[in-house]
């Protein structure tokens, strides 16, 4: 274990084992003597995470009645009033750039998810180029202190070079770190297991720990007795709950796994892919909270699928392809089974809420010391529509955005507003960004 030489243990503190290294969560023993516990508590960073669906929705079942904070949260966004006072519907944005001359299905799609963080408008030819997007400018400036200075996820696989024209780099990420480089996203879950909590070093050691079926915790049995005998009860108990935590995520990992597809480019990665999207999405949910609750990362991207997905969510009750019920013909059922689709989608996302609202973080949660952007880049897709975009923010980012209130943005202004508001809220000194002509109030 690393300490300082004083009497508070360093924020930078990690229990070691063979092929292990464990970051901790933030205890009220890594407060410095002599500070006074309000300011220490106001230490927490501000996290991000940007999350993506495509298809649009149902805006007629999805967007509040009324402005402010005395609305009635419709069909679609019924699984969040729970959360009601961490949330903001966030109404009439617009994807401007994200329309085109080639009016195929495919353009349309790709274009969605391409200008959805970026603000940019996609290149055409053999080459993808675009622009950084919202989740890469925050991390430039926020990331820089962790080991991670983002973690891109997803849940379907995809490449970023094939094909030409629209790269399918547009449809396949949502994270640019610059014009020219699309990041990848990463769909097995224990290869963001092994990236968090491996420690670097060789492979061998990795694989070796693996074959002898022992997990992340048990490499660092010893370590964590002995760092439990000098902490006081609270921060015992807020350590026991962090490590069940990681066991459990790791056992649910274990079971749901199957081998990972040959190709993928992790020579010696584990089993960890789920075939079930309920079981998938919540470990990639778990395992952000993980990673922003021992400060490996303060930045995340997340798609729930790729455009024109034809992913099926037996779940949710309905039993059609994703892309091709969006496209619902204006059949009233073909929307009614939309819509409740666009709702389970929503009430999945309810799982990352009550976690981060669940843990511990200085004098809140992890949800009161958040952004969370939820949304698409479409809004009817039966029509290629890219306003007005289905929009949610979630979190408090630290007491600088209040909860609770459906907001109407200018009418047709640009996303980009909404992520240079964003920004501002985690101190990142921008003036402008993406294709964006102001703020939006939050």
């Amino acid at each position: 274990m690393h300490y300082l030489t004083g009497r508070h243990l360093s924020r930078r503190t990690f229990l070691r084992g063979a092929g292990t290294v464990l970051a901790l969560p933030l205890l009220e023993s890594m407060i410095p003597a002599g500070r006074a516990r309000a300011a220490a508590a106001a230490t927490p960073p501000v996290r991000l995470g940007c999350i993506y669906v495509p298809h649009g929705a149902v805006m007629s079942r999805w967007t509040p009645a009324t402005e402010g904070t005395d609305f009635t949260f419709p069909e679609i966004l019924e699984p969040l009033e729970p959360f009601r006072s961490h949330v903001n519907v966030i109404s009439d944005l617009a994807l401007p750039l994200a329309y085109g001359q080639d009016a195929s299905a495919g353009a349309n799609h790709t274009r969605s998810s391409a200008v959805y963080l970026t603000g940019a408008k996609p290149g055409v030819g053999a080459e993808a180029e675009l622009g950084i997007s919202a989740d890469q400018v925050a991390a430039k400036h926020i990331g820089q202190d962790t080991p991670l200075p983002s973690l891109e996820l997803s849940i379907e696989d995809g490449s970023l070079s094939c094909g030409t024209g629209l790269s399918c780099a547009y449809r396949n990420t949502i994270s640019w770190q610059a014009p020219k480089a699309p990041l990848p996203m990463e769909n097995n879950p224990q290869v963001v297991f092994e990236r968090l909590f491996g420690d670097g070093s060789t492979a061998e050691e990795r694989a070796a720990r693996r074959a002898q079926m022992k997990s992340i915790l048990d490499s660092v049995l010893e370590d964590v007795a002995s760092l439990q005998r000098t902490l006081p009860a609270g921060d015992r108990e807020r350590l026991d709950r962090y490590l069940h935590d990681v066991r459990e995520v790791e056992r649910r990992i274990q079971l749901a796994g199957r081998q990972i597809p040959e190709g993928l480019e992790v020579p010696d990665a584990p089993a960890g892919i789920p075939d079930d999207f309920d079981v998938h999405i919540k470990l990639m949910f778990d395992l952000q909270v993980l990673a922003w609750q021992a400060d490996l990362t303060r930045v995340t991207t997340l798609m729930f699928a790729k455009e024109v997905s034809n992913a099926v969510y037996p779940a949710s009750g309905v039993r059609d392809p994703f892309h091709n019920l969006s496209h619902h013909s204006n059949v009233p059922e073909n929307i009614a089974r939309l819509a409740k689709l666009n709702q389970y989608h929503v009430r999945t996302f309810t799982h990352l809420l009550a976690k981060l609202r669940d843990t511990p973080d200085g004098d809140g949660s992890l949800l009161d010391h958040c952004l969370v952007l939820y949304g698409s880049g479409m809004s009817n897709s039966n029509q290629h529509d890219h306003e007005p975009l289905p929009i949610l923010l979630a979190g408090h980012a630290r007491g600088r955005v209040k909860g609770g209130r459906h907001i109407r943005a200018a009418k047709n202004a640009p996303l980009s507003n909404l992520l240079l508001s964003m920004l501002h809220k985690l101190d990142v000194p921008v003036e402008s960004f993406g294709d964006s002509t102001g703020t939006v109030e939050i």
